[in-house]
């Protein structure tokens, strides 16, 4: 494990350029800036090819026969097959205008960090084998042979990109970079040169229904404690059910709100508020996962593990589904479920039993975003709330790239902030929103191993909390990532360490007057409400 450089080591980035050209630059494999490879066994139990043990810190990645024509016909049948992934390629006038908007790149000073250029380690591949300039013209005309030290390079490199989006909403063109790491990944994925904190999550969500491997008793155990404590702090008994065929609702959220905190405590907020409204719904403990790591090896990977869900709803017989406070998991509900399945036409549009709203943006997808659905209520009037519950938490928000970018999702969950807390201040302008800065660990790079990278990439996003901060005195990040939680709170007790991480749906169970309650003297973390520190 590599030692992780004080901040202000870390932030002392060199944007000076090497002294050779990119393409005489070999990648620096840097302890802790890196994953390990994935493990022969998590590759197996999925029938990813190639799957053997291998160790990125050696010369020899144990790499098959012939890999090199296995990349490039698998970059031939893309071509054909996807005409963006083509057009993307082709039309980059290497501008410069993502250059400076990738938060890696801010984080590292790294030239091959630039989308620009990290697109090119793979253009230049490209144009050597699909394109009569670079035949011809070779390195003059920006072509490279595919060789050993390019494909490390590329799967340095392109497990370096969180594929957030940023340098998109930038591009003159709409050149969406995420889609050149996402095919990089697909043909490395070929080679077996996945990372084990990508594949590991795969297969136990192929096998367990989620990533962390929980089994169905160890998901209910868990949210039996959640219940011993919203019995403590309410005394209100909440009894939720699980896999109950007839509800009206599935409810499907990450498995990190199921066993990590700070989201353990955004689930006690989904647990009460559903409560409070005598929803019919229920719990799958085989759906049991709203994100897909799928999504970072190949394109059938993500397809294979999405529709859970929807078999799960199809079984249970429900209406339709909400699904819980996830990143990744809405970017592949809104962007790619009709063209990898089609409309869930089994199920009905959303419509909320309690306002009558429906929830006509779903009408294809059939499930509604859980701040969306709370919006809808307070709107409504159908929640009574106490925001001065929250006033010990001054509050800023984090856009998450993909319910931000990929979803649209901007406005609902700050709107709920502002009615179940007193103190909110926004980031700058150009951090949030469709500018938002990445978590900085993204699609598999929350790893431990890789520490020193996952802080450099989280450096824009803590600046513009420390910004806030140290103007209004924010105490607390909030956000509606599982991973966002996870990794954000590393991030800001490395970089920020006076500001915390919580859910929106935390907030929304601290502020919630529920009926019956008793007094209320504490918090969802056990700690003391405003006005009760003295109390026991």
């Amino acid at each position: 494990m590599a030692k992780l450089p004080k901040p202000e080591e870390l932030a002392k980035v060199d944007f000076k350029p090497p002294k050779t050209g990119w393409m005489d630059t070999p990648a620096n494999l840097k302890p802790g800036t890196f994953c390990w490879g994935a493990k022969a066994k998590n590759l197996q139990v999925v029938d990813f090819p190639n799957a053997r043990d291998w160790n990125p810190t050696e010369d020899d990645w144990k790499l098959p026969k012939e890999w090199e024509g296995t990349v490039l016909e698998a970059m031939a049948d893309r071509l054909s097959k996807y005409r963006s992934f083509k057009l993307f390629l082709d039309i980059c006038v290497r501008c410069g205008a993502c250059a400076d908007k990738c938060h890696f790149f801010i984080g590292t000073g790294d030239p091959k960090n630039m989308p620009v250029l990290r697109t090119e380690l793979l253009r230049s591949v490209y144009k050597k084998y699909f394109t009569n300039s670079g035949k011809v013209l070779g390195k003059l005309g920006g072509a490279r042979e595919l060789t050993y030290d390019v494909l490390k390079e590329w799967w340095y490199y392109f497990y370096q990109c969180t594929e957030c989006r940023r340098c998109s909403v930038f591009c003159p063109y709409g050149i969406d970079t995420a889609e050149i790491t996402l095919m990089a990944r697909e043909f490395m994925n070929l080679l077996g040169l996945n990372t084990d904190w990508i594949s590991g999550p795969v297969s136990n969500c192929y096998t367990k229904g989620n990533h962390l491997g929980l089994e169905p008793h160890t998901i209910t155990s868990s949210v039996e404690f959640f219940l011993d404590d919203i019995e403590t702090i309410t005394g209100i008994k909440v009894e939720p059910t699980f896999n109950r065929k007839g509800a009206e609702i599935l409810f499907v959220t990450p498995s990190g709100d199921l066993f990590a905190d700070p989201g353990t405590y955004t689930a006690m907020g989904y647990l009460m508020l559903f409560h409070e409204l005598g929803l019919d719904y229920t719990w799958s403990t085989y759906a049991s996962e709203g994100g897909n790591f799928g999504f970072f090896t190949s394109n059938e990977m993500a397809k294979r593990l999405h529709y859970k869900i929807y078999a799960e709803a199809k079984r249970l017989g429900v209406k339709y589904i909400i699904g819980g406070e996830c990143g990744h998991m809405w970017r592949l509900i809104h962007q790619y479920l009709d063209t990898w399945h089609g409309p869930a036409d089994f199920l009905e549009v959303p419509r909320s039993p309690v306002t009558g709203t429906v929830f006509e943006n779903a009408c294809s997808t059939k499930m509604v975003h859980v701040t969306e659905f709370t919006a809808d209520l307070i709107k409504n009037g159908k929640l009574t709330l106490d925001p001065s519950r929250n006033d010990h938490l001054k509050l800023t928000y984090h856009d998450s790239c993909n319910t931000a970018r990929g979803m649209g999702l901007l406005e609902e969950p700050r709107y709920v902030i502002r009615n179940v807390c007193n103190h909110f201040y926004e980031m700058p302008e150009n951090t949030i929103r469709e500018k938002t800065f990445c978590c900085g660990s993204g699609t598999g790079l929350n790893a431990s191993e890789n520490m020193e990278l996952r802080m450099q990439g989280g450096l824009p996003r803590a600046n513009a909390v420390k910004h806030v901060h140290e103007k209004y005195g924010v105490n607390m990040l909030a956000n509606i990532c599982a991973i966002d939680r996870a990794t954000l709170k590393a991030s800001m007790d490395y970089w920020v360490p006076a500001v915390g991480v919580t859910g929106v749906h935390e907030l929304v169970g601290n502020a919630m007057v529920m009926t019956g309650e008793k007094e209320r003297t504490q918090d969802l973390r056990l700690e003391p409400l405003p006005g009760e520190e003295g109390n026991e």
